[in-house]
């Protein structure tokens, strides 16, 4: 189904550095909001993870910024997963000022750990094919195609 998890919110006052647009703090916020709400979309919330022994742990974050946020904009949050396995995800995370004018673009590499063990976690095929469906290739080509333009 190539499904994304998808949502807009203000820009804060709080959001806002010293250089008068949005700190790249806030980006690493937004992309943790993303990834909570992809465990709440697939019916894994952290509280389900915790009583199953295991949670999701990041290895790496990028991000490429394009354009400022600044205060009065709207920002539009879409993620979906890049790669997946039985142990890591990658997810893909783009933001789009109104919804239409891509900001920033980035990336999170993660990997399931045990709880009790803190070794990685393998998902059960019931559980991976709980991500399956926001598991796609590359990014929607049209809408990427016409945020670079």
């Amino acid at each position: 189904m190539n499904k994304k998890i998808r949502f807009e919110q203000p820009v804060y006052s709080f959001n806002i550095d010293s250089n008068r647009h949005v700190s790249n703090l806030i980006y690493v916020e937004w992309m943790e909001i993303a990834r909570i709400k992809l465990l709440e979309a697939v019916g894994l919330p952290l509280a389900e993870l915790k009583r199953r022994g295991f949670a999701p742990v990041l290895r790496s974050t990028s991000i490429d910024y394009k354009k400022p946020l600044q205060l009065g904009d709207s920002v539009e949050t879409e993620l979906w997963i890049s790669s997946l396995s039985r142990i890591a995800a990658t997810m893909q995370i783009r933001f789009y000022r109104d919804g239409r004018e891509l900001v920033a673009s980035g990336f999170q590499k993660g990997l399931f750990v045990s709880l009790k063990t803190e070794r990685p976690y393998r998902l059960s095929p019931q559980e991976y094919a709980l991500f399956e469906s926001y598991l796609r290739e590359t990014a929607d080509s049209d809408r990427e195609a016409q945020a670079t333009v």
